[in-house]
């Protein structure tokens, strides 16, 4: 009876990774320091969604953001909100300016543009353009489309001590203001060397209420990103152990399972002919099997 059993529990644990062999890990979860990289992005290649492709890298435990106006580092990945904080070395803020035109401003590629965006309350705030920039060309003296946004703008960042070291600043009575604040809506585009300007800064306010002046900003640039769809494939995907993943030849969503890849979801398996099938008639045939094989050696 014991080598029975013996026998028994070697064949039950060689049935264990055929009938749990769908038993899927997520390939696509990664981290770079304390940041959990999850859909829609990814940093292996295939993984996430399509329009997020190449967009994240991780350097040294420093996750870095790459877009065609430059590279950023993410300071947060705020997946209830569907927001990313990214920070630019060259950023000015309430305690530094940077000048020289070195900082990155912000621009997506055309096709990434639907994908994403800064929220619609982070202000920019160009600073020294010249008087030939494309910002003040059109624009009477006293219509510039120089605006605050959501109660932050250049008038309340002139308070900072940044100023004191760069000097005077100009009001614009005699030319163009030494600082001009502006949504990305209302721009499309934050181009520094386009729009002439020797830097700029980017502040954003989280806080339902309006804070007491700009050293209470939050300095850096707060993107929303948006998946285009409501995404029903990737959920049916998710919720049948998969993840969410694109195909690197055609660039076209499909499921990740657990060593193939599905058009729909890791219900199904592949057939010997290439087709996928339903998984749910394989399992409990083997069970079946296996507890008849059982009962027929201990009758």
């Amino acid at each position: 009876m014991t080598l029975l059993l013996l026998t028994l529990y070697f064949i039950f644990q060689s049935f264990i990774p055929i009938v749990f062999g769908n038993v899927h890990t997520n390939p696509c979860r990664a981290y770079c320091g304390n940041i959990t990289i999850d859909y829609p992005f990814a940093l292996q290649s295939g993984c996430g969604h399509p329009g997020f492709r190449e967009l994240l890298f991780c350097m040294n435990d420093i996750l870095m953001f790459h877009i065609s106006s430059g590279s950023y580092w993410v300071l947060d990945i705020d997946y209830a909100y569907q927001a990313l904080t990214l920070h630019d070395p060259h950023l000015s803020n309430c305690e530094s300016i940077f000048l020289g035109g070195k900082g990155n401003g912000f621009m997506v590629e055309q096709w990434r543009a639907p994908y994403l965006n800064p929220v619609p309350d982070n202000v920019f705030m160009l600073i020294g353009c010249s008087a030939q920039s494309p910002l003040f060309q059109g624009f009477p003296s006293q219509h510039l489309p120089c605006h605050n946004v959501s109660g932050m703008g250049c008038e309340e960042y002139y308070n900072c001590p940044a100023w004191n070291i760069v000097g005077p600043k100009s009001l614009g009575l005699s030319g163009p203001p030494e600082c001009c604040s502006t949504s990305y809506e209302a721009i499309k585009s934050i181009n520094l060397s386009k729009l002439e300007c020797e830097g700029y800064a980017s502040a954003y306010n989280l806080a339902p209420l309006r804070l007491e002046g700009p050293h209470e900003w939050s300095y850096g640039i707060r993107v929303k990103y948006s998946l285009q769809g409501d995404d029903a494939s990737c959920r049916a995907c998710e919720a049948s152990g998969g993840s969410c993943g694109y195909d690197i030849d055609e660039v076209k969503p499909v499921c990740l399972c657990n060593g193939w890849n599905s058009t729909s979801n890791c219900d199904s398996v592949r057939s010997s002919s290439g087709r996928e099938t339903s998984a749910a008639f394989t399992l409990p045939g083997i069970w079946v099997s296996f507890i008849t094989w059982v009962i027929t050696i201990l009758s």
